[in-house]
């Protein structure tokens, strides 16, 4: 097994170079061994897939059609992913588990390289990351029936899941990630395509709130410099994302704004709940929640937002965490949420009524109010 340390990348490899990588020799040739041989490859991504998980498979699995031109290529979400994001390049051919398993699992099965993108554990797949699991050599230190890569920015990836695990937290992303292994294992002038470089672009600009967290490091804008060199529209991706709501959902912001939001002063905290009931009465698309739970951040002195939602297709409340400055909502989703993500966003679920969860939030706030009220909140 061979993991890459999560070192500090303090230069970036330009038009090609090796010197500054995250990669290894025996690490890249590890990687270039694996692909070679791959003749079915299965591309995953987590549960809810967000712009860094669509943006990072798509855009890998149009690289490695252009490289591996005979290998046969699928990239499979656990379930269905948000309508804004459908207009990515490649969005179109992902396979979606969850509601087609008779059509999805023999995909599955006849994979000979799996490739973990955006995730760094199984579970993180629900349903479809059981089907896997028993293909995979974990833990037995044996060669498996399908051999695996990881490439993820996740802490903390499950050990001894993935031959060649390339996770890096301190990245801004799975796309930065992905980005920088393809600098290094490519040559000019063709490293990426137009739409390659559009994908890549989205999955960096979602996963940092366009730029506003998670992205202070020099060598972010310099990646960004070489994707505009593709010939991207970075403002018309960022309409694509953000300017794509149904006017439902503008209609729910200014209920959820107006007539759910809690805002726990003492705690800098702020709070809302939507139910399926509420769902139905807006009419909401899939995707239509998305960015809620950010919008509280914007009220002077909330240092923590948590927005709680009733699964569509599961008897539990989902949980999302976002946060300024130094609050570990990574920390409070794993104690307290059974999930994870970053200092600055996290996510999680409780299996229970909106009242229970509600009850377990604010538990867990009592138990984090140390991080809510030192410091600076802004």
């Amino acid at each position: 097994m061979n993991n890459i340390p999560n070192t500090k990348v303090s230069t970036l490899p330009l038009e090609g170079e090796r010197g500054g990588g995250l990669l290894s020799p025996e690490q890249i040739s590890l990687l270039q061994s694996l692909l070679a041989a791959a003749h079915h490859i299965v591309i995953t991504c987590h549960r809810g897939p967000d712009g860094d998980a669509i943006g990072s498979t798509t855009a890998l699995a149009s690289w490695l059609h252009r490289r591996y031109p005979d290998a046969e290529i699928h990239i499979i979400a656990p379930n269905i992913f948000p309508d804004f994001l459908k207009w990515i390049p490649g969005a179109e051919d992902i396979l979606v588990y969850e509601g087609h398993e008779a059509d999805v699992c023999p995909i599955v099965e006849a994979a000979d390289l799996i490739i973990m993108c955006d995730h760094g554990e199984l579970k993180r797949m629900a349903s479809l990351g059981d089907v896997i699991r028993p293909l995979l050599p974990i833990g037995s230190g044996e060669k498996g029936k399908v051999r695996c890569i990881m490439i993820d920015h996740h802490l903390d990836p499950e050990p001894d899941i993935a031959d060649l695990v390339i996770s890096h937290p301190e990245l801004s992303s799975t796309c930065e990630v992905l980005m920088r292994v393809i600098l290094e294992l490519d040559s000019p002038p063709a490293l990426l395509t137009q739409s390659e470089a559009t994908s890549l672009y989205t999955g960096m600009m979602t996963d940092t709130g366009a730029f506003t967290y998670a992205s202070n490091r020099p060598e972010i804008f310099e990646l960004i410099s070489i994707l505009l060199s593709y010939g991207i529209d970075k403002d018309k991706i960022y309409r694509n994302i953000f300017f794509t709501y149904s006017p439902n959902r503008m209609k729910l912001m200014g209920y959820m704004l107006y007539m759910k939001l809690d805002v726990w002063k003492k705690a800098h905290t702020a709070i809302m709940t939507f139910t399926n009931a509420e769902r139905r009465r807006f009419g909401v698309l899939n995707g239509d929640t998305e960015g809620l739970v950010n919008m509280p951040l914007q009220i002077l002195g909330v240092k923590l937002s948590i927005f709680l939602r009733e699964d569509t297709e599961h008897p539990c409340i989902r949980v999302s965490l976002r946060s300024v400055d130094d609050f570990p909502c990574n920390e409070m989703a794993a104690e307290f949420f059974g999930g994870g993500g970053h200092k600055n966003a996290a996510g999680g679920e409780v299996w229970g009524t909106m009242d229970e969860a509600v009850a377990l939030v604010k538990k867990a706030v009592q138990k984090y109010m140390s991080y809510l009220k030192e410091g600076n909140i802004k």
